[in-house]
């Protein structure tokens, strides 16, 4: 019999995804289906109507499975994510801090909280054009949005800080003094670089870094890129064909 803090977290990812309501998602080139799918839904390929998070099962359960680790561990900081959307992965790192009783750890929501920066590149080419203003109608989501959504779960609180703005203004005086799990959702090649230049350097040794857009090119681009300049070369692990992530290991500064 799965343990309460296992059924609470389970069905957090089910409500947080939408699996449980199957809201449609909107039609884009790469997910054409107008009606729910729920392998795109679990593979976190659509882009949902209603769920809180478009990341899908197999990359929560990677927050999941993070998150439990730096506590087993002990290893000290707070936890991050940059460019939330409607901040359902970063209500999940609260709702696992919560189920863990870890009062002493906070959660940073960084993000312009009005969608792609203007004439920003493209994170894809041709038919895969995803991650520029253009679609700012749909992936800007307000700061007072993303709050409320924290609201209904009941996990808006002390724990919980807000970075609006863009990457590059807030981030190089971002009041976060360690990290334990560092995560970034900014599709985008300097977003990217932004995150990993001025972040990383607070990751405590044992942390980790996630890379939800690590299938998009110019995203994984300027993580090689970053990694080769830092002499960064602890191993990257596939999460589901699409995000990617790696531990901190003890050498190295990337300063």
């Amino acid at each position: 019999m799965p343990s309460t803090t296992q059924l609470y977290l389970d069905l957090m990812k089910r409500v947080l995804t939408n699996t449980i309501y199957e809201d449609p998602p909107i039609p884009a080139s790469w997910a054409p289906a107008e009606t729910y799918d729920e392998l795109n839904r679990r593979l976190g390929v659509d882009w949902p109507t209603v769920a809180h998070t478009m990341v899908g099962m197999r990359r929560l359960e990677n927050v999941e499975n993070c998150v439990e680790t730096v506590l087993r561990d002990g290893v000290p900081g707070d936890l991050i994510e940059t460019g939330v959307w409607r901040g359902g992965t970063c209500i999940f790192m609260r709702a696992v801090l919560a189920a863990y009783g870890a009062t002493d750890r906070r959660v940073w929501v960084a993000d312009s909280f009005q969608g792609m920066p203007p004439a920003e590149a493209s994170a894809y080419e041709g038919d895969r054009l995803l991650a520029t203003d253009r679609y700012n109608a749909f992936l800007a989501t307000d700061l007072a949005t993303v709050r409320g959504n924290f609201e209904r779960y009941g996990l808006l609180d002390d724990q919980v800080k807000f970075l609006p703005g863009w990457f590059k203004d807030t981030l190089p005086h971002a009041p976060v003094p360690r990290i334990a799990v560092l995560r970034l959702d900014s599709d985008l090649y300097e977003s990217t670089m932004d995150t990993l230049v001025h972040l990383y350097p607070k990751l405590s040794p044992g942390g980790f870094v996630i890379i939800d857009d690590y299938h998009i090119p110019v995203c994984r681009q300027a993580v090689h890129d970053w990694r080769a300049r830092h002499g960064v070369s602890d191993p990257i692990e596939d999460i589901d064909g699409l995000g990617a992530f790696w531990r901190r290991g003890e050498g190295g500064s990337a300063r």
